[in-house]
């Protein structure tokens, strides 16, 4: 690529294009640009080697085990420990400005601690469990993430603790306090969620933060639950609503859309929510069942819906440029048809259905004043979606139905062939 690039710079230089000064700034810029790469090639494979020599040292020593002695099943149980401490002394002494040494050696150090933990609990008979090992593990190993500022390890950690909530909190004995904990373990994750916003905000490993932070946020809400679970849907509602307008905060403005995994998980998991009590069927079960207004399902509810409530209300009186869009307001609107349901399962099922329907035209309208064919076609499917759910919950004719899915399938030909033509009118005339 550098060697094409000279070529070319050359090629301009004697046609008399580009000045020679100007040609070398080019050049410094792409050779910037394909060391940047090259970096995390090496960040990358680095740490995929760590993880594949550790895990080939525990296959090899796991086939001889058996015919060990204690004493040596000890010594070799901390010899990778040992090596793991010696490469990321080595990294952060040696290779002080090398990112893939750093990651590369905290990876390899985080899995050997794991494999000496498990060791010495099978040697020397220590009973425990999975839970209990896991979180162990995640905590002495939480020091690694900002001595080596290793990010690869954060990942790590994130996972070590959503899995720890999730056996406690879901698998085994349900219990609510553990859900709680895992705040106080999440919150020390963050200061380095921040060191990767301030000094490398367009990393790798800030987008897959920005994608595991949500989702394990996400799936550990449900551990909340106790008495009152059906009070879970506004607090689900409502999170996902925040994740949206965290999606939309400046920070992620001119950005892939890949790397916003906040909203994307905030918008699709509206819709999924939405989709599912569309269905009668929830209204009429969720009426029977009686509801604690004093419950701690109630009272996250009321905190998410304010968390999302006071950033809607700043980003209106801050961001001037931007508008108010469809998604953004779904968990306001939905909090009343909530309550609405409790009393009245039908016009609860009627008003959702308004609701997703309603969403998926302004969706529509949105993709189309801004001229941008993937949100037109993501209003399309939310219509779609709704209309495939109605396809099993009604007793229509199959020519009815037959006849709905026609117009959708025209509609998403009309509509992508209008916004093709406007955009070769809006081309030809110079407006885009």
């Amino acid at each position: 690529m550098k060697n094409k690039i000279t070529v070319r710079l050359s090629e301009l230089i004697d046609a008399g294009i580009l000045s020679s000064d100007k040609a070398q700034e080019i050049q410094l810029f792409y050779k910037k640009d394909l060391d940047q790469s090259q970096n995390r090639l090496f960040v990358i494979f680095g740490v995929l080697g760590a993880i594949l020599v550790g895990l080939g040292i525990i296959l090899i020593l796991a086939h001889n085990w058996d015919d060990l002695s204690r004493a040596t099943k000890t010594v070799i149980a901390f010899i990778p420990l040992l090596l793991g401490q010696g490469f990321c002394a080595f990294s952060l002494f040696k290779k002080t400005d090398s990112r893939s040494w750093k990651e590369a050696s905290a990876a390899f150090l985080f899995f050997t601690v794991g494999a000496c933990m498990s060791l010495i609990s099978q040697i020397y008979n220590i009973p425990g469990n999975i839970s209990s090992f896991t979180l162990t593990w995640v905590l002495l190993c939480l020091p690694l993430v900002y001595i080596m500022r290793s990010s690869i390890v954060s990942l790590m950690y994130i996972i070590g603790i959503t899995y720890y909530t999730c056996e406690v909190g879901y698998w085994n004995v349900a219990n609510p306090l553990a859900s709680y904990l895992f705040w106080l373990l999440f919150i020390l994750i963050l200061p380095h969620y921040y060191y990767l916003y301030k000094n490398r905000p367009n990393s790798n490993f800030m987008i897959f933060h920005n994608w595991f932070i949500p989702l394990s946020v996400t799936i550990i809400l449900g551990t909340t639950a106790d008495h009152s679970e059906e009070f879970m849907f506004i607090a689900y509602v409502s999170l996902l609503g925040l994740f949206y307008l965290i999606g939309y905060l400046p920070f992620f403005k001119n950005k892939r859309r890949v790397s916003n995994g906040y909203s994307i998980m905030g918008s699709l998991g509206t819709v999924g929510i939405l989709l599912f009590l569309s269905f009668k069927w929830y209204w009429e079960e969720f009426e029977k069942n009686g509801l604690s207004f004093f419950s701690p399902e109630l009272f996250i509810s009321f905190l998410l819906s304010a968390g999302a409530g006071a950033l809607l209300f700043w980003k209106i009186k801050n961001i001037r440029t931007n508008k108010v869009m469809p998604m953004e307001v779904i968990f306001i609107l939905f909090i009343p048809v909530f309550f609405i349901g409790m009393g009245a399962p039908v016009l609860a099922t009627v008003l959702i259905n308004i609701l997703v329907f309603t969403l998926g035209v302004l969706t529509i309208w949105q993709g189309a004043n801004e001229n941008h064919l993937g949100i037109l076609n993501y209003g399309l499917l939310i219509i779609t979606a709704l209309v495939i759910c109605r396809f099993f919950d009604t007793e229509i004719s199959f020519v009815l139905r037959g006849i709905l899915f026609l117009l959708i399938g025209f509609g998403f030909f009309f509509t992508n062939y209008w916004m093709l033509q406007r955009r070769k009118h809006l081309t030809v005339n110079g407006e885009i």
